[in-house]
């Protein structure tokens, strides 16, 4: 959880850099684009100035400086209009095609200078233009950096997160071998030396089933290998095994096609996801209710649904309910659900998700999953 919030706090962090960066942009650049224009309309008048210089000049006049000042304007488009409307001069225009058509749009600017009987018209040059386009190409490139900031954060969180589920997993594993072994070991004299006794077949059964548990945790990190398995069995199997070790104000409800389905999958790992999410019923609801299973064969896909009876999600918790180390139990470590999540996603391509949940009524979890 901890981890959590420092990254929310980075990317809230990340979110107010770029907004100020973004404004203070927009802010300087506006200023600056301001002091140009004024600085353009400036350079215009004086332009202005030494055209009606020009059209006054008689034969003795120097018209040296008049002429350097026309010559000096080589960024500030000018189009120079008789009395009739037509073009008596043009300067800094590339389309000289639509000269007439760019005339009008300086007209409706208002971008115009009279001058005797003519009248100057001008637009910003293109180092004004550029410069007012700035401040957004800028925005965008704040924005792309703060995207791929934070996506690199999810992605080491997310990396964070898989060496902590498979270390803890192989450690598990591992620690849990060597009991393992002894225990069984223990039951085969037991049965030697007690071959009648009828606790000892549910006492094998459990020492087997801790063997499972051990090959399930060693299976995380590691990609295994999905063959093709009846998804009616790996049900079939979990009801059993939930109906001996839960109490019987508990009821298990199977709703099951007559005819097999057949996913491809890792039986051992998808059945203990259906597992995780019955004991999660059975919590939900403090030991009496009842866990309805339900299975549909559709044409692509195959869908089971785990309804129960309990005290249902609160509607804020939702969104949270597969986050790592996210429980409402007083204990637990709250990875049950997140690598129930990993399991059906990405080893198996499909998807689980909170189909409804209601306060006092009960949680509904459903899993998609391909048929090939």
């Amino acid at each position: 959880m901890q981890w959590t919030d420092r990254i929310r706090q980075v990317k809230i962090i990340l979110v107010i850099a770029a907004v100020v960066i973004a404004v203070a942009s927009l802010l300087i650049s506006h200023f600056l684009v301001q002091d140009l224009s004024k600085e353009e309309h400036n350079r215009m008048e004086v332009w202005a100035q030494a055209l009606h210089a020009l059209n006054a000049a008689d034969e003795t006049t120097d018209l040296t400086l008049v002429l350097n000042v026309i010559e000096g304007n080589n960024t500030i488009p000018v189009i120079v209009l008789n009395a009739e409307g037509g073009i008596d001069d043009f300067r800094n225009i590339k389309d000289t095609l639509n000269i007439k058509a760019y005339a009008q749009q300086m007209l409706k600017a208002g971008d115009t200078i009279h001058v005797d009987h003519q009248l100057v018209c001008y637009d910003e040059s293109i180092m004004l233009k550029r410069l007012q386009a700035w401040p957004y190409v800028q925005l965008g490139i704040v924005l792309i950096f703060v995207v791929v900031a934070i996506f690199a954060l999810l992605s080491s969180k997310r990396a964070e997160q898989n060496k902590v589920w498979v270390g803890l997993s192989k450690e598990t594993a591992h620690q849990l071998g060597t009991p393992v072994s002894s225990l069984m070991a223990w039951v085969e004299m037991l049965k030697e030396q007690y071959p009648d006794d009828d606790l000892l077949p549910e006492m094998d059964k459990d020492v087997k089933r801790l063997q499972l548990i051990a090959e399930r945790f060693s299976k995380i990190g590691s990609l295994p290998e999905p063959v093709d398995a009846s998804m009616n069995e790996v049900l079939a199997h979990v009801v059993d095994y939930m109906d001996r070790r839960t109490s019987h104000k508990v009821q298990m409800i199977r709703q099951l096609p007559e005819h097999e389905v057949i996913v491809r999958m890792n039986a051992s790992l998808f059945e203990w996801v259906i597992e995780n999410l019955c004991k999660n019923a059975v919590d939900a609801m403090e030991g009496a209710g009842t866990i309805t299973l339900t299975l549909t064969d559709e044409d692509q896909r195959v869908v089971i649904e785990v309804q129960d009876t309990g005290k249902g999600i609160k509607k804020k918790d939702i969104n949270n309910v597969f986050t790592p180390g996210f429980t409402t139990k007083k204990r637990g470590w709250g990875l049950g659900l997140s690598l129930a999540k990993r399991i059906v996603e990405e080893y198996h391509k499909g998807r689980i998700f909170v189909k409804q949940s209601e306060i006092g009524k009960g949680t509904t979890f459903r899993i998609e999953m391909p048929k090939k």
